[in-house]
């Protein structure tokens, strides 16, 4: 990954999320040629990534090492994806999360690996560490069965950032290293961290990347508190639990107190990085990525600390939002040459630099302990992120949904109850009623 400015969360992964959207809404757009024979017997295998993921270096390094294969490069594209998927000449292999892969794996647009992990010397399925599963499907649900794809890197999402320096000048204790807080705690301290002056904020509590994700984290509060959202076949959902209602009210509360960014006061980029690297955010909900934004940044490194994932309810958790991964469509005409690249791209020089790198964890467990430990900030990151290992929990994935879906319908009703246009009990009852309506009509689509 291409590690020469600040990268924002959103920035990394909207893209996966769209491409998502755009592959359940089954575009009828003509597609275009993919992988082809090329001259000399040689394979053309077509690549559809993100230019930061397969550089061109990368590209020139994979075919020294195959000489009878050849990488033709697609910029990651979703519309152009959903076109040549539903044209039935997709890609050889591309790019996409693991969290969100069950409607591309309920409409058989993905190969199984199994069988290719299975025979692999470079790819063990013992080696795959459990946030895979997410890219495991038996027909009905994520979790298990075969994998349809094998996540790159990947962070826990919901762990937090924050600086002692601001902490400091308002008095407020540094967070613990093992011990998570309550949502509540977290917003009690982002009240006392927020700095108004002259009717503006000099000074944000907290972020949580309301414009990336409202989904995930509100999943993520139903499922610590021992709920859950979807019914046993994940065609109907019901927000208006008690477990719902509370994740849903707690950013109501969080968006009246003023402590940080949402939808109606947003940043104008979108996204916490460039605040909170400005000293004028506190804390910050982001994953151990993150932190690979700081390396360089010897005057603000030297300040900044990675916290546990907060808590609602008794059960801890600590989630991969989405878990950026590589798939192989299953109507590639190269799936030997495809998994080739898969095994390097994975397992090889490309998964070594990314570990070694600090902009995520690794998706192999032998890969861990290349992650950086140079700077006390990575050293301290690097310990609070493999405490945080055994916390982690697949995401609900309903086939007939997008996130996409989601994230709108609740920021449209988080905003009606900001503005006291509507309570929190009716916001939730529409919410439902809206989800039911598209999971029909996902169930309907799909079959």
């Amino acid at each position: 990954m291409n590690t020469s400015g600040l990268i924002s969360r959103r920035r990394l992964l909207t893209g996966a999320a769209a491409a998502a959207g755009s592959a359940a809404a089954g575009s009828l757009l003509s597609g275009c040629n993919a992988g082809s024979s090329g001259s000399g017997g040689s394979v053309t295998l077509t690549a559809m990534f993100s230019a930061e993921d397969l550089p061109k270096e990368t590209i020139a390094d994979f075919e020294a090492k195959n000489p009878g294969i050849k990488i033709r490069f697609l910029q990651h594209d979703p519309a152009r994806l959903s076109a040549m998927l539903a044209s039935g000449n997709p890609p050889d292999i591309t790019i996409g999360g693991a969290v969100g892969s069950a409607n591309t794996n309920a409409r058989g647009l993905a190969m199984d690996l199994t069988p290719y992990l299975e025979k692999s010397q470079v790819l063990k399925k013992d080696d795959l560490h459990p946030v895979n599963d997410s890219f495991r499907w038996d027909g009905h649900r994520i979790g298990q069965g075969g994998y349809y794809g094998i996540v790159k890197d990947w962070s826990q999402d919901a762990t937090l950032w924050y600086n002692t320096a601001l902490f400091d000048q308002a008095k407020v204790p540094h967070l613990s290293d093992s011990q998570p807080m309550s949502y509540d705690e977290l917003l009690a301290v982002a009240k006392r961290l927020t700095v108004k002056q002259g009717g503006s904020t000099k000074v944000f509590g907290l972020g949580v990347e309301w414009a990336w994700s409202l989904y995930a984290p509100m999943a993520t509060m139903v499922l610590q508190q021992g709920a859950q959202l979807y019914s046993a076949d994940l065609s109907e959902v019901d927000f208006t639990t008690t477990a719902a209602r509370r994740a849903f009210s707690w950013y109501v509360d969080f968006a009246k107190a003023g402590v940080g960014p949402t939808s109606l006061n947003p940043l104008p980029d979108g996204s916490d990085m460039s605040t909170f690297s400005a000293k004028r955010m506190a804390i910050t909900q982001d994953g151990y990525w993150f932190g690979g934004n700081f390396i360089k940044d010897s005057a603000l490194n030297k300040d900044i600390r990675m916290a546990p994932a907060p808590l609602m309810g008794d059960r801890r958790i600590s989630p991969c939002y989405s878990g950026q991964g590589a798939w192989i469509p299953a109507k590639t005409k190269h799936k030997n040459e495809a998994w080739k690249f898969m095994e390097y791209f994975i397992a090889g020089p490309p998964a070594q630099e990314r570990a070694k790198s600090g902009w995520g964890l690794p998706s192999l467990k032998s890969l861990l302990p290349k992650l950086p430990q140079d700077l006390p900030y990575q050293k301290q990151a690097h310990k609070v992120a493999q405490s945080e290992l055994q916390y982690l929990a697949p995401l609900p994935d309903s086939p007939y949904v997008t996130a996409d879906a989601w994230n709108a319908t609740l920021d449209k009703h988080l905003q009606r109850v900001i503005k006291n246009k509507q309570t929190v009990d009716a916001a939730c009852a529409a919410v439902t009623d809206e989800i039911n309506k598209l999971l029909k009509q996902g169930k309907e689509r799909i079959g």
